[in-house]
């Protein structure tokens, strides 16, 4: 797992990285990990009109990244912007608890072997936007993080039946990184924003504040505990009613969605009140039942666990599958600072 980090405005962040890796012979627009086809060149076409109302700052980045790289802008943008909304295989695992003493994010990231050597985990610090420690197994967009405010959120990905011009997957886990500071602002955030492709989007915050946001091009549904419970899981698989005719057909790899999602919610019933990081750890690492026991084989396992410990804004992370790597804690994020302000408030 590559580590970098990022800071300066989002136009210097992109040119930077860009530039540091064509030093190093890596040209990201001649190298997607799918075939660009014209109806993505206009899907992507149609993308950007999206991203100049609500996200401008991003395509900055993404520029900035082109000129270092000397590469086209157009195609970064259609590399970026087509993910998750035309992928086929679902796959990843998360999970949120909330009692009187922990408030815990965890996730799995699943994804393909021969891609395993590309992750990244970033330290963002950029002008105008909250800092945040982020994974991703792409770059600029993010699929799990904490920002400075101890807002934790992991996506699932979601078979995409429909998608429309909007904002991906990735990119709606980098928005909410760096401009929400609780749960509830990040629902608020999401409910105004075109959604492109079909995601779960799991969130904590530092209050406690813990929800399942099931949504795509069409429909949203914000999950919150119920009858009691404190905790709220996602896999591959909507459960909010009107969002269930979106599924996967049963013709879909999942990665066993629903094998995951039963392994995650008996753990968290099992448990209850007996939350703590430990436990979070071990129910990714497959301590109790079937999770990320893939056959590496097959080109898919899980490639790094994540572990979010909101209260005390401290990250957990196995870089690679977590039956097989400890858990490092990752102390280089100034959340320390935060926590003190907030108290001295």
């Amino acid at each position: 797992m590559y580590h970098k980090r990022f800071s300066g405005t989002h136009y210097q962040a992109g040119y930077r990285f860009g530039s540091m890796l064509k030093k190093y012979g890596v040209m990201i627009d001649k190298s997607p990990v799918f075939d660009i086809t014209e109806e993505m060149k206009r899907f992507s076409a149609d993308c950007m009109k999206e991203y100049e109302r609500y996200y401008p700052e991003i395509l900055e980045e993404i520029r900035g990244m082109a000129e270092g790289q000397g590469s086209s802008f157009q195609q970064l943008c259609r590399i970026l912007f087509c993910m998750y909304c035309f992928e086929t295989e679902p796959h990843c695992t998360c999970f949120a608890v909330a009692d009187e003493e922990n408030v815990i994010l965890g996730r799995n990231s699943d994804f393909l072997v021969s891609l395993e050597e590309l992750n990244m985990n970033c330290l963002y610090r950029l002008d105008g936007a909250y800092a945040f420690n982020g994974n991703t197994t792409a770059f600029i967009e993010m699929e799990d993080g904490m920002n400075e405010h101890g807002l934790a959120i992991g996506l699932t990905f979601v078979y995409p039946r429909i998608q429309k011009p909007g904002i991906n997957a990735g990119m709606l886990v980098r928005y909410i990184l760096e401009k929400c500071k609780t749960t509830a602002e990040a629902v608020e955030r999401l409910k105004e924003l075109p959604v492109a492709s079909a995601q779960t989007l799991t969130i904590a915050d530092s209050g406690g504040k813990i929800a399942v946001i099931e949504c795509n091009a069409q429909a949203m549904e914000i999950l919150y505990p119920e009858g009691g419970k404190n905790y709220v899981a996602a896999t591959n698989h909507f459960h909010a009613e009107c969002l269930r005719q979106f599924d996967p057909p049963e013709t879909v790899d999942d990665w066993r969605s629903e094998d995951r999602y039963k392994t995650v919610k008996t753990a968290l019933e099992t448990c209850k009140g007996r939350y703590s990081v430990g436990f979070a750890q071990r129910v990714l690492a497959g301590g109790y039942g079937f999770i990320c026991q893939y056959d590496r084989k097959k080109n898919a396992d899980t490639v790094w666990s994540a572990v979010y410990d909101v209260k005390k804004r401290k990250v957990y992370r196995a870089e690679g599958n977590p039956s097989r790597k400890r858990f490092q804690e990752d102390g280089r994020m100034p959340f320390a600072a935060v926590l003190q302000k907030t108290a001295e408030e």
